[in-house]
């Protein structure tokens, strides 16, 4: 079983350093571990009291450590192809053989994601014995960074921090709560560097009051459903709220949405609705119309589609242009959010550090030697089931190699 690795506490003024990482979260321990390997004197700075507050919190407490199926095609940027190199050079099982190696045992759930069969607190013990020799400050707020030839000087709340390599793990400011800020950024931008603009990803979708009041009974009713926006499409449950849409479709779909964007919902997928309601109407014709529908779809949601498409009749009694009408609203119900729940409940924030301004092998700036951006900060976004981990391993794994 593994042991409980606390942060250093520090009583004297810090001696330099090679590698002062700020964020001690999935990319900013990845990082620290590979560089402390190498033999180089490792800092990690983290506002917060404790280490790795999102994957405490993750998958329900038992962490969506990675996905088997993570590739490229699972993220969202500016720049599509820079995270191809990483992942390429640090994929799911190589965090798996580090999982085994540490005697945790985890299983898969549907679409190749996986969790501990415990707790997520084994997976950050996991990572601070890999970084054990690392010194760690938590309630540590750095308040001033500055260059001086090729050393970096970090001024916090309790000391100053001189290092050769910077490295920025600090994510984006979703789930503020947590400490979370745009910190990352405002460090990028310091620097000269451009940040794509930054949004809420992996979050609830809401309505205005007219929407909400024509779906009020239908708050907690889940449903499988597609989701569309564009040519992005996800089928998975989808889940009727107090405010609008959420559940792991919509969290999906929410990473594409912006502002006037309306998206497309089939309720009945890979079904076609009008041909399952004629079949209905031959073989059920004195059922009502919310009755049969009932068979395949919540009770609630039943009612509702029949009653707004004025189908709340017997199948017989139901003319065939209704049930085509009704069908419509099944398989190609188009929604107009108004908006999102925003940071506060956002899994992930789309957007970052711009990667043009990155070297994809080792996460260095460009144009400021020693400078280095891993994990959320930069503009890759993974889509919800253990692919923004997988890239926090794969970005801080490529940094501690070289920083």
């Amino acid at each position: 079983m593994l042991g409980r690795y606390q942060s250093v506490v520090y009583t004297s003024p810090m001696p330099d350093c090679d590698v002062l990482i700020i964020g001690a979260g999935a990319a900013g321990l990845m990082c620290a571990a590979e560089a402390h390997k190498r033999g180089r004197r490792v800092v990690v700075l983290e506002s917060a009291a404790k280490v790795a507050g999102k994957i405490r919190i993750s998958g329900g407490g038992r962490a969506n450590f990675t996905n088997l199926h993570a590739s490229p095609a699972d993220f969202i940027s500016d720049n599509p192809h820079f995270c191809v190199s990483a992942l390429k050079r640090y994929t799911p099982y190589d965090f798996i053989d580090l999982v085994e190696a540490y005697g945790i045992a985890y299983h898969e759930r549907k679409h190749g994601q996986l969790f501990c069969d415990d707790s997520a607190a084994q997976i950050i013990d996991m990572l601070l014995a890999e970084a054990d020799g690392v010194q760690i400050r938590t309630s540590t707020q750095a308040r001033h960074i500055s260059k001086d030839g090729d050393r970096f000087h970090v001024e916090t709340d309790w000391n100053t921090f001189d290092a050769e390599a910077l490295v920025i793990a600090t994510g984006g400011p979703s789930i503020p709560k947590m400490g979370a800020s745009g910190f990352g950024y405002d460090v990028a931008r310091q620097f000269g560097l451009n940040v794509i603009e930054t949004r809420p990803g992996l979050v609830p979708l809401t309505f205005d009051a007219a929407l909400l009041g024509d779906l009020k009974d239908l708050a907690g009713v889940s449903v499988d459903a597609t989701v569309t926006l564009g040519r992005v499409s996800f089928t998975e449950a989808l889940l009727f709220t107090h405010r609008g849409l959420s559940g792991p479709a919509i969290l999906q779909i929410s990473s594409y949405w912006r502002g006037g964007d309306e998206i497309t919902i089939d309720l009945m997928p890979g079904v076609d609705a009008f041909d399952w309601l004629k079949a209905a109407k031959s073989e059920q014709p004195k059922k009502e119309v919310s009755n049969a529908l009932a068979q395949v779809l919540p009770k609630r949601l039943a009612t509702m589609l029949a009653a707004g498409a004025n189908c709340d009749t017997r199948l017989a009694e139901t003319p065939d242009k209704a049930l085509r009408a009704l069908a419509d609203q099944i398989n190609a119900w188009r929604v107009l959010p108004n908006g999102t729940e925003g940071l506060r409940t956002a899994e992930v924030t789309v957007g970052g550090v711009d990667t043009r301004e990155l070297s994809s092998k080792t996460m260095q700036a460009n144009s400021v030697p020693g400078l280095y951006f891993i994990g959320e900060a930069v503009d890759v976004t993974g889509h919800l089931g253990g692919f923004n981990f997988q890239w926090a391993w794969a970005s801080g794994h490529a940094c501690g190699q070289v920083a």
